[in-house]
């Protein structure tokens, strides 16, 4: 072969710009708004993550000190009265709400205990449930992102994959610098899926866990508070 064809074939492989930036500005339109997709679900699965660990270790810092609070010895008509003059959250609004409950029963005319324990378990499973619904908030996004992502990454390939052979049969080339730009465009909504799928999976692993926990710790105090309220109970009926 002769090296000045050589050479002349070997230059629009070099002067081809393969950078990611130029990659993602002349991609179809379909593949430019899976990858801006892609990127903005990344955007909010960082922002959701950044928002949870704050969250999470603002209401473990709030069950410690409240537990410190309860297990002090102070009056836990104190710590009521302390508490119910502002709003509280957490293992502090379990507790409100059972003395809530339980001054209710005894302010009452009949002050009559029927049922006065069961209604206390209720209350606090309820804001048991409140507080987990509140630290699961926006979890689901983390889910979906982290569950479709690949796939939605995969379809911006499969699209760019498809332009690409159209180019190849309408310029009847098949050398790598027709075919090389095509193709890393398509691979890089996969990587893209990707870079947003693999921190959203992680941070919903790990958030869940950290909810469950918890949950668990409120779990187990209202189940202790229940006790002590029940002996109470015992001792006034």
């Amino acid at each position: 072969m002769n090296p000045a064809d050589v050479a002349q074939s070997a230059l629009p492989l070099a002067s081809t710009n393969v950078s990611l930036i130029h990659l993602a500005w002349n991609a179809s339109p379909v593949v430019q708004f899976v990858m801006l997709g892609l990127l903005a679900c990344s955007v909010w699965v960082w922002a959701i993550a950044i928002d949870k660990i704050f969250l999470y270790s603002r209401t473990k810092r709030a069950m410690d000190r409240f537990e410190q609070a309860f297990w002090s010895g102070q009056s836990i008509e104190e710590l009521y009265r302390a508490l119910s003059a502002k709003p509280t959250q957490s293992m502090a609004a379990c507790f409100v709400a059972a003395m809530r409950e339980w001054k209710r029963s005894f302010e009452s005319q009949s002050r009559s205990f029927g049922g006065l324990q069961m209604r206390i378990e209720k209350v606090m499973n309820v804001s048991i449930a409140r507080e987990v619904e509140r630290l699961e908030r926006r979890l689901l996004v983390l889910a979906t992102v982290g569950s479709a992502g690949p796939f939605v990454g995969l379809f911006g390939t499969v699209w760019g994959i498809m332009t690409s052979f159209q180019s190849i049969a309408a310029s009847k080339n098949t050398s790598l610098a027709v075919v090389a730009p095509g193709i890393a465009e398509a691979l890089f909504a996969t990587a893209i899926g990707l870079i947003a799928a693999i921190p959203a999976t992680i941070f919903y692993n790990k958030f869940t866990t950290e909810v469950n926990r918890q949950a668990q710790r409120l779990e187990g105090f209202a189940d202790e508070f229940s006790a002590i309220l029940s002996r109470q109970i015992d001792e006034r009926a």
